[in-house]
């Protein structure tokens, strides 16, 4: 771990009162080193996607749901059941599809009959009960069930005739979405978008470590991965993620650039003119723990300004929206936030 000045210990004390700033040294050095043994562990089976897995690590990292994005066979799949299996966490999968209903996702109860005669109901847990889940091909199921899996991941309880039933901890979603295939599906709407913490698109490897990929998933047998981290060791890297300190220079940044982003408020004119609706407060919010856990997970004790900027597309891509001038005149969203980041960064 960077060393730490005295400056950073004094804020240290005053962002995080009751924790000792050596015992939080000392936590910050061990969870590095794990989740740099992670990260190590799990390039032996995700060739070339170096970016996304940082991603989704930070994501677990921050407590958060990730929504993965990318053509079929860029192993999304393989990336959580080896995130899974490296963290020791309870993993399940569903795959999404029209017919699929909520029940199939929270349980449902069903009625039994004692030796006696007497029935009652019994609540069989679906597949949401686990520590980490993929959603795969999450737009095409209904509306109907996929708000029944947001709100579980929103709640982290679902509730079956009037009782609740908490879900384990951690509990984390890791959704897909292919790009491609619109036909038969139901596109997740804004509101629903803007729960996931990260936007974290998946693209082709390099030509070297599809190479790599190639020797390693075709010749022999592959050994599984190993276990480096537990549920317990991530719990308590996300409560140091919410004790390390901020800045007041990264604060402010990361407000001008989500306040910038909403056309009402910006001072952009490309904004006022392209974007159709902008960044909520949650923005902001995904911003603090997400740069937090970037810093944590680089070995540092305190996020920067860079650490803003790299988080700035994965933020804030799912949680805005082009108006029709701006389709017509050619414009992205990633344009757009390019041009936040230069303006305010």
């Amino acid at each position: 771990m960077n060393n730490i000045t005295g400056a950073e210990m004094a804020q240290y004390k005053g962002f995080a009162p009751g924790l000792d700033p050596a015992d939080a040294e000392a936590m910050a050095d061990e969870v590095g080193a794990r989740f740099s043994a992670a990260r190590e562990a799990i390039a032996k089976y995700i060739f070339g996607q170096k970016t996304v897995v940082d991603q989704v690590l930070i994501t677990l990292l921050a407590g958060g749901n990730g929504l993965l994005i990318g053509v079929p066979g860029l192993a999304k799949t393989r990336l959580v059941d080896t995130l899974g299996i490296v963290l020791g966490m309870d993993t399940k999968r569903i795959q999404f599809t029209p017919d699929l209903m909520p029940g199939d996702i929270v349980g449902s109860e069903v009625l039994e009959e004692a030796d006696d005669g007497r029935r009652n109901f019994r609540f069989i847990k679906g597949p949401v009960f686990c520590q980490l889940l993929m959603a795969d091909e999450i737009n095409r199921a209904s509306p109907r069930t996929q708000s029944a899996l947001l709100q579980a991941m929103q709640e982290r309880h679902v509730t079956i005739a009037g009782q609740r039933y908490d879900l384990p901890r951690p509990f984390h979603v890791l959704a897909t979405q292919n790009p491609l295939e619109q036909e038969g599906t139901y596109p997740l709407p804004e509101a629903q978008l803007d729960r996931f913490l990260l936007q974290v698109d998946v693209g082709y490897p390099d030509r070297e470590a599809e190479q790599k990929m190639l020797l390693a998933t075709t010749v022999g047998d592959e050994k599984p991965p190993q276990q480096v981290i537990d549920p317990e060791m991530l719990i308590k890297a996300q409560a140091l993620v919410r004790r390390l300190p901020v800045g007041e220079k990264v604060v402010q940044a990361i407000l001008g650039l989500v306040r910038s982003g909403r056309p009402d408020d910006s001072a952009s004119e490309t904004v006022r003119n392209f974007v159709a609706w902008g960044p909520s407060p949650r923005a902001s919010q995904a911003f603090m723990l997400a740069i937090r856990a970037r810093a944590l997970l680089e070995g540092r004790f305190a996020p920067s300004i860079d650490d803003v900027l790299a988080l700035s597309h994965p933020i804030l891509r799912h949680r805005m929206a082009l108006n029709f001038s701006a389709r017509a005149e050619g414009a992205t969203i990633a344009q757009v936030i390019d041009g936040l980041c230069q303006a305010y960064l």
